[in-house]
């Protein structure tokens, strides 16, 4: 049970962390259990923690194969997904380690997939082997390939319960929660250091939107679709922006569930930003079909007609996304055309399974990612995590862009973050 405390009765910290979703509250429970002694808290904008991207995702514990070798996410991927499995397994945890098939179905996309192979080799994911097709029929019975990468080791759990536990241990040691908590400024305290005993040792005070005040000495954001905001409201640079993507998922019918065991993946096409749709089992038992992905019109937009004037005009006009729309643009219309029409979505899965038809599906629920983007129009593909200058700057710690895998390596992500925080202000 997630105990909420009014500020009030603590409104002075040692240390902030700014987001109550699956990042912040595990590196709000690494920091508590390596300083036991020091205040912190968690700041929450929602009455409930976790209820963004970490609950709106696919629930896949992935394994570390697609990204960059020597990358950040590469090695806190694989770090993540052992230590995700290990705490999962000591809080009593339900997951699966039902593993994936990423399956070439084109002649064309089996070099792609043996790159593919060799990458993951290189990240140190263990367990892979190149399968052909009596071995996908194997593992998948409904499913038709030339050629898979086997991943044993991914998995699927409910981040939100694993957000919880993390927010359990957090409060346990000592830790606050404070949800209903907008953040809406961040600056230095105005009294004097002779005049204020809060403001010498507590020189930060975080506003939220009803008024009330938080004060601390350090201050840690990981705040996800609004990190750039929040990092501009401290005086920080807002670069790289955030451009929200929405995902919408499609849901198998229940007697269809049989036609899928584990994770089907399609080769990635690196030519373009996403994995493209794949097949998903979840822990209550029910598929997954999804995600694509659209841009949305709100950074929480979930619903197709979701709008915010504010939202769109700061991705017009203070992202690179006109850049990003007209590199990938062939790319963009086919999602939004596959968005629209279900025959579309449904005409690609039947390349993996042939079996399923449109009357086997229906509209499933939709998530939204925190895509990092520069002015360029780059996609920032790696973690991103900075500070600034001044006197807020040196005390506030950021972290920029946390896409997926997040969820995954949000264990190794909060050591690294601990380690970070720890040498930053000389704790």
């Amino acid at each position: 049970m997630i105990r909420e405390k009014d500020y009030i009765t603590a409104s002075s910290f040692d240390i902030v962390i700014v987001g109550g979703g699956i990042v912040g509250l595990a590196s709000a429970r690494a920091l508590i259990l390596r300083h036991p002694s020091l205040s912190i808290g968690v700041l929450e904008k929602e009455k409930d923690l976790a209820v963004h991207q970490t609950g709106h995702n696919s629930g896949v514990i992935h394994s570390g194969i697609y990204y960059k070798p020597e990358s950040l996410k590469a090695k806190l991927c694989v770090q993540g997904a052992a230590l995700l499995y290990e705490y999962c397994q000591q809080k009593g945890i339900s997951y699966k380690q039902c593993g994936k098939l990423i399956v070439a179905v084109e002649q064309e996309e089996i070099p792609r997939l043996q790159a593919l192979y060799e990458r993951g080799l290189q990240n140190g994911v263990q367990g892979l082997r190149l399968i052909q097709q009596d071995d996908i029929k194997k593992k998948e019975p409904y499913c038709r390939g030339l050629m898979a990468i086997d991943c044993p080791h991914t998995g699927i759990v409910d981040y939100r319960q694993v957000a919880l536990s993390f927010a359990q241990d957090f409060q346990d040691a000592g830790g606050s929660v404070l949800t209903n908590f907008e953040v809406k400024d961040i600056e230095m305290a105005k009294e004097s250091l002779s005049r204020s005993i809060d403001g010498m040792q507590y020189p930060i005070v975080i506003k939220n939107i009803k008024g009330e005040e938080i004060r601390c000495q350090y201050v840690v954001t990981c705040a996800g679709l609004y990190s750039d905001r929040i990092s501009e409201l401290s005086g920080c640079s807002p670069d790289p922006r955030i451009v929200p993507f929405r995902g919408d998922y499609l849901l198998l019918k229940p007697e269809k569930c049989y036609l899928v065991k584990g994770n089907i993946y399609p080769v990635p096409d690196s030519r373009f930003p996403f994995l493209g749709v794949h097949f998903t089992p979840r822990m209550d038992g029910s598929i997954w079909l999804g995600p694509n992905a659209v841009l949305a019109f709100k950074r929480e937009g979930y619903r197709p007609f979701d709008f915010s004037a504010t939202d769109v005009m700061d991705i017009i006009i203070n992202s690179g996304l006109i850049k990003l729309a007209s590199q990938n643009f062939s790319y963009g219309v086919t999602e939004m055309y596959k968005a629209c029409f279900l025959g579309a979505t449904v005409k690609y899965l039947q390349k993996f399974i042939p079996e399923i038809t449109i009357n086997d599906i229906f509209r499933g629920p939709a998530g939204v990612r925190a895509q990092a983007l520069d002015r360029d129009g780059n996609l920032v593909d790696d973690f991103v995590f900075d500070a600034g200058v001044g006197d807020i700057g040196n005390r506030i710690l950021h972290v920029r862009n946390a896409p997926s895998p997040a969820a995954t390596s949000s264990i190794a992500i909060s050591g690294m973050i601990a380690d970070e925080v720890q040498q930053r202000f000389e704790l």
